[in-house]
């Protein structure tokens, strides 16, 4: 049976964002502050370089100055440290980012201990991770979790009260993504490879959230024609072209609302990843 199903696509929600971050820019420009960002890249791989020219142009955009400083793939750990470190005390540099993972012989983290938790809108810090467990807004989630909480409120998909499954349980999306969900007062259930009878969990779910990372893994048949489907994965087909981890040809006009995996989610990402770093240069200001 065929339903209509209402297509979740991420630009109307990073217009959103970017017209609250532009008002914020704004009013810190009046007192002659700009936030500023800090890109720290080792090494040139075509993904994270690709990635880089959109925080940039992002940034442009939004009145927000962007830096990159870039290593070579063989820089030494003392390199890295010693570029973090004075950007730590650097009162001109609102937030870092640091492209991961690092090269093989850096040890990922110890540079994630050395990283200024006020600066690390990546959520890089164990300390940031900390404080998105506790429910401490002072923080900064990780970016692609705080992106699907800003999906569901801009789509208005209410979370207070909500069965709502998340497939995946990684450090980087599930698991902090179950712990946002909590502080919007859903109840969480996750879901992984060793769950019994996936499809009978996510079936009696209002929201499933899949961050699996296996292709296409989910069709119509985990869900049923009320389930409001986010679709985190990123994969590629197998032929070249990207797909999530759920089989969107298949399962839209089954279920009440799916994203794209292109298009989707993660177009909300960088935005957040800005959103963070002028929220670090407010918290600057403040202080």
């Amino acid at each position: 049976m065929s339903v209509e199903t209402m297509k979740l696509t991420g630009k109307p929600v990073v217009d959103f964002l970017r017209e609250n971050i532009k008002e914020r820019v704004t009013k810190l420009s009046i007192k002659d502050i700009v936030p500023k960002m800090l890109i720290i890249r080792v090494g040139a791989r075509e993904d994270d370089v690709f990635y880089e020219k959109s925080i940039l142009k992002n940034c442009s955009m939004l009145g927000i100055e962007g830096t990159v400083k870039e290593l070579s793939a063989d820089a030494s750990m003392e390199e890295l440290i010693g570029i973090i470190k004075e950007a730590n005390v650097n009162d001109e540099v609102h937030g870092i980012m640091l492209f991961r993972p690092l090269p093989k012989h850096m040890d990922q983290e110890k540079i994630s201990n050395i990283i200024n938790p006020y600066k690390d809108v990546d959520c890089m810090s164990p300390l940031n991770m900390e404080k998105t467990f506790e429910g401490n807004s002072r923080g900064f989630a990780p970016c692609t979790p705080k992106a699907v909480v800003e999906m569901l409120r801009y789509y208005k998909i209410p979370m207070n009260g909500a069965n709502i499954v998340v497939a995946g349980r990684s450090l980087v999306v599930g698991k902090p993504l179950s712990m946002l969900l909590l502080d919007e007062n859903a109840t969480v259930t996750i879901c992984h490879s060793k769950t019994k009878d996936m499809k009978s969990v996510t079936k009696n779910a209002d929201i499933v959230i899949t961050a699996i990372g296996n292709a296409k893994f989910m069709n119509e048949d985990f869900f049923t024609e009320d389930s409001i489907v986010i679709d985190v994965g990123i994969n590629e087909d197998g032929s070249g072209k990207i797909c999530g981890d759920v089989d969107y040809d298949r399962t839209f006009g089954k279920v009440k609302a799916l994203n794209p995996a292109a298009g989707g989610v993660g177009t909300i990402t960088t935005t957040i990843l800005l959103d963070q770093t002028v929220k670090a240069c407010e918290m600057f200001v403040v202080k």
